[in-house]
């Protein structure tokens, strides 16, 4: 299986859903990380150097990573002309399941707009009469998922045991040695998955929001709870 998470800038993608992609991994898929900028307007570090941070991110990961260009940090904008590039690339991979950023207005604009971007993108590239596409073959895309970056206190739809990737994950935000530096981003993530976790009876866990409803054929193939107390 084929997995595409997306990330407006250096280093969301490894805050906010890295542990889910590194179990996919172990567990045999095949996981790309698609960076819509290089963190041009951060406070701390260069693109080039937020870009590097990336890669190395991605290789502990196991994962492959590209970046597009739509003209720069806090410069994404919601259009058709930049979900088509988004749907280029999700017909190239041909991901089963995509993660993308929660929509919902947050700290950063970008955040939701790479989130919205995501979800047009998903549905741009199963349709087969744009002519923005008709240069690659059309690809359906079974599940997308939005993931939290910094916030912490929303009910997610799926919520998933990632305390055996616990050091990994710290591994992986490490490598953003320009960002980790400045702000309490490793503590602030971990608190956060350790109270999601203990609601669920795990040690930690993160959330993840469905777009569409999941389907089952029997409610039996539900097999874990989240319920704790």
């Amino acid at each position: 299986m084929n997995i595409l998470a997306i990330g407006p800038h250096p280093d969301d993608i490894e805050f906010g859903c890295a542990p889910i992609l590194i179990k996919e991994v172990r567990n045999g898929n095949d996981v790309k990380m698609l960076v819509l900028s290089r963190g041009e307007a951060g406070s701390a570090g260069t693109p080039d150097l937020r870009e590097q941070e990336s890669r190395k991110a991605a290789q502990l990961i196991g994962a492959a990573i590209d970046f597009l260009d739509f003209g720069g940090d806090c410069h994404l904008e919601y259009s058709p002309e930049n979900a088509f590039k988004i749907a280029a690339e999700i017909r190239k991979f041909k991901p089963a399941i995509v993660l993308a950023p929660h929509p919902q207005e947050n700290q950063h604009p970008d955040h939701a707009v790479a989130g919205k971007l995501a979800r047009d993108a998903c549905r741009f590239a199963r349709y087969g009469g744009l002519d923005e596409l008709e240069y690659l073959p059309v690809h359906r895309v079974a599940n997308l998922f939005f993931y939290n970056i910094t916030q912490h206190l929303q009910r997610p739809d799926i919520v998933i045991d990632i305390g055996d990737v616990l050091v990994e994950w710290k591994a992986v935000m490490n490598c953003h040695e320009s960002q980790v530096a400045s702000k309490g981003y490793i503590d602030l993530q971990k608190t956060g998955a350790r109270l999601l976790g203990l609601t669920v009876g795990v040690e930690y866990a993160l959330g993840l929001f469905a777009n569409d409803p999941i389907r089952l054929e029997r409610i039996s193939e539900v097999k874990l709870s989240s319920r704790s107390f």
